[in-house]
């Protein structure tokens, strides 16, 4: 049977959780964010039994090569606040609680055998692209836990997405049925189509569907570019309006490729050292006794640490 690893979109995890999670701590404080993410990593651990996790970070300015590329990627983005129903904080408060929460948890999963990794100037996109592709791992099943689509175009024969929200596991075939086309050219489908959530325009009118029906190849395994594409609209006998379109915007959708894909992940030589040595040399160790201590002075009674000691314990490197 192969081993497992889960490989977990940190921040994604945690701002579901901070958004909604109304949990207070002893003394009257949200951690809603930093309770729920260990709930979220305890129901994760205990539906796939692995014997490995790796909780990737974005990195400090994560986002500046690609935002060279485009000054507008990400641009525009609503902050992310509580729930006023729910906990009632301004604006600085929540800011304060949300960086607290933060430091909190990575407190937590310090005492846990799992690998923490944040590296600056790095997205946590192209490590966990990286940490899946990672020799150590080769025929292991790899499992990206996040409900971000940008992580469809790693699927493989050994390497899934599990969207905690739909409680639904995204798999090469998954992708091949829903989208009609190959997890190996999902990035330039999505180049050609735009992504909204990270404020990247796409060429006008033209959706995922759309890109499938017009370009059938690109269900085939065989990986294509932005040339391909332009080089088939230009020879198109009768030219349609979306050809036009592809063919004006070709340096968008080159520039869209840049920056959605990760199969070239973007990471300087150092930092790819960093990362070997987080993931070869880690030694799975638990303190539960520091752990134990934590959640009670932050009176988290309601996590069940015996589940996740138990759980826990079956993450050991062979």
């Amino acid at each position: 049977m192969s081993s497992t690893v889960l490989i977990i979109d940190a921040l994604n995890m945690f701002i579901r959780n901070y958004v909604v999670n109304p949990t207070l701590d002893r003394h009257g404080n949200p951690i809603g964010g930093c309770a729920g993410f260990l709930k979220s990593l305890q129901k994760v651990c205990k539906k796939f039994e692995p014997q490995e996790v790796i909780v990737v970070w974005d990195g400090h300015e994560g986002s500046q090569r690609k935002r060279s590329i485009n000054k507008e990627y990400k641009e525009g983005r609503k902050p992310i606040r509580f729930n006023r129903r729910l906990i009632d904080l301004d604006p600085e408060e929540q800011d304060k609680n949300k960086a607290y929460q933060l430091i909190r948890l990575m407190e937590y999963l310090n005492e846990l055998p799992i690998i923490q990794i944040t590296v600056d100037y790095t997205e946590a996109d192209d490590i966990i692209a990286y940490a899946s592709r990672h020799l150590l791992y080769g025929f292991w099943n790899k499992i990206i836990v996040s409900s971000d689509k940008d992580f469809f175009q790693l699927c493989d024969d050994y390497t899934s997405i599990y969207r905690p929200i739909q409680n639904k596991v995204v798999t090469k075939q998954t992708i091949l049925e829903e989208f009609r086309i190959h997890p190996n050219n999902f990035a330039l489908a999505r180049a050609i189509a735009g992504d909204p959530s990270d404020n990247l325009p796409g060429v006008t009118g033209v959706g995922l569907k759309t890109v499938a029906k017009r370009f059938p190849f690109l269900v085939n395994e065989e990986e294509h570019d932005c040339q391909k594409i332009v080089t088939n609209c230009t020879m198109q006998a009768k030219r349609l309006k979306l050809h036009e379109n592809i063919i004006k915007s070709a340096d968008l959708i080159r520039n869209n490729y840049k920056i959605m894909q990760l199969y070239s992940p973007n990471i300087r030589p150092i930092n790819r050292v960093f990362i070997d040595n987080a993931i070869i040399q880690f030694e799975p160790e638990f303190s539960r006794l520091n752990f134990t201590k934590m959640l009670f002075s932050d009176d988290l009674s309601y996590i069940n640490f015996e589940e996740l000691a138990r759980i826990m314990k079956n993450i050991k490197r062979s």
